[in-house]
């Protein structure tokens, strides 16, 4: 959430900014709002200084006017109550502002290359895609999913459902025992204040698996990422700054209703409403935000490497960038049956956008009190690894070969199938 002062402060770089995400945002409305707010202010003020001299005067001939003036100061009170509300609302849907070396584009087609990791591989037969792979091993089960659950479901059966357990178990052991992450086994379901931490509400509310509950009013939702979880750990909360940073690593499953991709990634796992995903969180100090991401990039990098998958870096336009990212770099992991890279992890900084949001502090070098910085990414998302393993691992009779740095987690397999 942004600081109405810095936007006062910076008026034409603010709007500036926004437009470099795709939004259009009426300036003078918040700011005549604002105007609004701090008459209201003065005048419930002066009212108030004026009946405290009638106090202090003990006169009771004043009380008729005395009883007026709480009225007054009581409704200035209300309108002004209604003012700050509607400009919270204006403010809460506004993204983050990106960094100033993003590179400005309207969607993707503007993101930055940055580099490419390992060697596509080169099959001597007609390679498949993880769907046609999993059935006819008959270890992946669209139609049952289907009838059971709806459209965008899975079941994952023998040695495919024990690669997914073992693909998960090898990045919470790397990303604890190598990378110095604390594992977090965290509720799966959150409150409508944690979902507005992290930018979910109110903008992406279609997006989202409300629970209903009877007899309670409290919203309550099913994560759409360990990210949401993760980072409210500190919301509310004033952190000393000789604990910083904290890293935070769950393993989760996630759940979206992947409002906006009708039609897109209708076939296999790519696109779920139910997922697993290795989800990274750091806190840390504002100052420190871009270092951490690098770490973090490097972190999730690591686990393709090992699993010898290869892939692509790219730094997200202005326009394809998330709702609460001032930078984010996708890593792209090569899929050959779609014979290009694929999204396999997004890692973010937000600056203090979140700790804004989410009233998270510490005391800065000056002691002064100050909003945190938070960072998250993908470490790896464990549907899209699945994929990434059965393709690029496939062989020519149908079966698949195993990672080297996983078979201990398959006791011992080297093939599927």
């Amino acid at each position: 959430m942004h600081n109405l002062k810095s936007i006062k402060k910076y008026p034409e770089l603010f709007v500036s900014k926004l437009k470099d995400k795709n939004i259009e945002f009426d300036l003078d409305k918040l700011l005549k709002l604002d105007e609004i707010n701090r008459d209201l202010i003065y005048k419930k003020e002066k009212l108030e200084q004026e009946k405290k001299i009638i106090s202090k005067n003990n006169d009771k001939s004043q009380f008729t006017k005395s009883k007026e003036i709480s009225t007054e100061i009581l409704r200035l009170a209300n309108h002004q109550v209604e003012i700050n509300n509607e400009i919270d609302s204006k403010l809460s849907v506004l993204p983050n502002l990106a960094l100033d070396d993003v590179p400005v584009g309207r969607d993707d087609k503007s993101n930055k290359e940055i580099k490419k990791v390992g060697l596509i591989p080169k099959f001597d037969f007609k390679t498949s895609s993880h769907y046609e792979i999993g059935k006819k091993l008959n270890m992946m089960d669209f139609d049952t999913a289907t009838k059971t659950s709806g459209a965008r479901f899975v079941f994952l059966k023998g040695m495919l459902a024990q690669l997914e357990r073992a693909i998960i178990n090898y990045m919470l052991d790397c990303h604890t025992k190598e990378f110095d992450y604390e594992e977090i086994s965290p509720p799966l379901i959150v409150d409508e204040s944690t979902m507005f931490g992290t930018g979910q509400l109110p903008k992406f509310e279609n997006d989202q698996f409300e629970i209903k509950l009877e007899n309670s009013k409290f919203r309550k939702f099913l994560i759409p990422t360990a990210e949401v979880i993760l980072t409210n750990i500190v919301r509310n909360s004033f952190v000393e700054k000789s604990k910083l940073p904290l890293r935070f690593v769950a393993s989760t499953a996630c759940f979206r209703k992947e409002a906006g991709s009708y039609g897109k990634d209708t076939k296999g796992m790519i696109r779920q409403h139910q997922f697993y995903k290795v989800e990274l969180v750091s806190i840390t100090k504002p100052l420190e935000c871009i270092n951490e991401l690098n770490r973090m990039r490097k972190c999730a990098e690591t686990i393709l490497s090992k699993l010898n998958l290869p892939y692509r870096v790219v730094m997200l336009s202005t326009g394809d960038m998330g709702f609460s990212a001032e930078k984010t770099y996708d890593i792209e992991v090569w899929l050959p049956s779609e014979n290009k890279y694929r999204e396999i992890s997004s890692c973010s900084s937000c600056g203090q956008f979140q700790a804004r949001r989410m009233k998270a502090k510490y005391k800065n070098e000056n002691n002064e009190s100050d909003f945190l910085g938070t960072l998250n990414g993908s470490g790896l998302a464990v549907g899209r690894t699945l994929i990434a393993i059965m393709e690029n691992f496939q062989r020519k009779d149908g079966t698949i070969e195993i990672p080297e740095v996983l078979q201990s987690y398959m006791n011992g397999a080297k093939i599927i199938g």
